[in-house]
């Protein structure tokens, strides 16, 4: 038995699709309370939209908070009293430049993030935030997770896995992550994409995907499908979160059938090798 299969535990995931209040924190934050008081089974992780308290919104110097702010104090609130890891996106001010930053925040109150690397230009988010150029690694349960957003579902290297340990002999292999998260904001008329690449990246990747959107018409009049879903390695969708409706839905991942796959078959061992610059 590999120290893989010992270390990684089955994993928790709880997917919130919801509607959000246009540019309003407190709403948001009201919102998103209520429906976490309603999940009642234990959890692992709680996954929240991109930009969850304000919608994809072109207004940072507006909306941009800090480390101290009230989203994040309210995310290390609810992660401790759920006794699960949050994560989601918000608008975040550092140094007079602003971010669409993912914060991760566990039960323990220990906070990461990361900053989208590809902002969407269509929608000029290019012209009001500062694009990131690190992607994070985070450890759950022996689970390793990378977590990104929206947009970056179409740039395959930046989200592409890697084989960092290979022992032939007993057939085992160690990937740089397991779990791969985008959280997003995509619009309705986009969906087979979304559905796609979602798809894809589970496929090429070997590793199980969450695809977290939100639902509903944002203040610039754009529709929302939601269409989340959490997609095991081989390509199916696990989940039976619907579209256009909100949701919250815990699916747990199997650990030893990931493990499993990625034995009998391999295909890391001929991947393309590769170095990002910035």
């Amino acid at each position: 038995m590999s120290n893989e299969t010992i270390i990684m535990k089955d994993l928790k995931i709880t997917m919130i699709q919801s509607d959000l209040h246009w540019e309003n924190k407190e709403l948001n934050l009201n919102m998103f309370s209520e429906k976490l008081n309603n999940i009642f089974e234990d959890t692992d992780l709680i996954i929240l939209p991109e930009m969850f308290t304000t919608g994809f919104s072109m207004q940072p110097a507006k909306y941009g908070e800090s480390m101290d702010g009230l989203t994040i104090r309210w995310m290390k609130e609810k992660a401790k009293e759920k006794g699960c890891a949050i994560t989601g996106s918000i608008i975040y001010e550092e140094s007079g430049k602003y971010f669409n930053r993912l914060i991760w925040v566990t039960a323990e109150g220990n906070i990461s993030s990361y900053d989208k690397r590809h902002l969407f230009r269509m929608g000029n988010e290019n012209d009001c935030y500062t694009a990131g150029n690190e992607r994070i690694l985070l450890d759950l349960k022996g689970w390793k997770i990378c977590p990104i957003i929206c947009y970056d579902l179409r740039f395959p290297v930046w989200s592409r896995n890697k084989l960092i340990k290979n022992n032939p002999a007993e057939a085992t292999y160690s990937y740089e992550y397991d779990l791969l998260i985008y959280i997003a904001n995509w619009p309705e008329i986009r969906r087979y994409p979304w559905k796609s690449l979602l798809t894809a990246r589970a496929i090429e990747n070997q590793c199980f995907v969450v695809g977290l959107n939100r639902i509903g018409k944002d203040g610039n009049g754009i529709y929302h499908s939601g269409d989340s879903a959490i997609i095991e390695p081989k390509g199916e969708i696990i989940s039976n979160t619907k579209p256009h409706e909100e949701s919250t839905e815990t699916i747990t991942l199997n650990s030893a059938d990931l493990i499993s796959y990625r034995k009998s078959f391999p295909s890391i061992l001929d991947a393309d090798t590769f170095e990002i610059t910035n």
